[in-house]
């Protein structure tokens, strides 16, 4: 119980006016944070109909050139064509939202001469397949990047939404009710000594 005092009632209306500020500020923040949100979300969703569309593809040509070099000349290209794939992870800040941002050092596709194969013995099939497989990786990683950023988005935005409703529904009310309480305790207390001093000048000035 907080004591009805105008020194009370001041620190009452500041941080009522504080929480205000703060509501309008975390409005303000989740705001740019759905924008972020469905900004990120478009190329997401691109990259992996791009992902359906060249692995539908990219299997119908692996298929083809199964028929036509064998299943052991492509095991034997798969071997010579691996490789290591560096990929860069990067700090980036949103509204002092902290999120990863992944990306490849180079694109997985590769110039047809830069294969470590002989493409002489391998069919036209085979090559489209590859540059297929080799568009899905860069996909993946920008799903890899995009993915990472949209998960702490949509939980910050999913929590900067509950502060704003606890603020705005519980603690703000709360706040306001123990202002109105006071300043109505204070103004009957002001009524109480006006009266009372009234009396009292009608009482002396009786007497005289």
């Amino acid at each position: 119980m907080i004591h009805p005092t105008r020194t009370n009632l001041l620190l009452l209306k500041e941080k009522s006016s504080s929480v205000s500020n703060s509501i309008g500020i975390l409005k303000s923040r989740r705001q740019a944070l759905i924008i972020e949100f469905l900004k990120t979300s478009t190329p997401y969703l691109e990259s992996r109909k791009s992902i359906r569309q060249l692995y539908g593809e990219g299997i119908v040509e692996l298929f083809f050139s199964l028929g036509h070099a064998g299943e052991s000349v492509i095991d034997s290209i798969s071997a010579v064509t691996a490789r290591e794939f560096g990929v860069e992870i990067t700090s980036r800040k949103l509204w002092g939202l902290e999120y990863k941002e992944i990306s490849p050092r180079e694109s997985a596709v590769r110039d047809i001469n830069a294969r470590n194969y002989d493409i002489r013995g391998t069919t036209a099939n085979l090559e489209e397949a590859t540059w297929r497989f080799e568009k899905i990786v860069d996909a993946i990683m920008d799903i890899a990047e995009y993915d990472n950023k949209l998960q702490r988005l949509s939980r910050e935005i999913i929590q900067t939404t509950r502060r704003v409703r606890v603020l705005e529904e519980r603690i703000l009310p709360k706040l306001k009710r123990q202002i109105k309480s006071i300043t109505q305790y204070l103004g009957e207390r002001e009524r109480e000594t006006y009266f009372r001093l009234k009396q009292f000048k009608e009482i002396k000035h009786a007497a005289n």
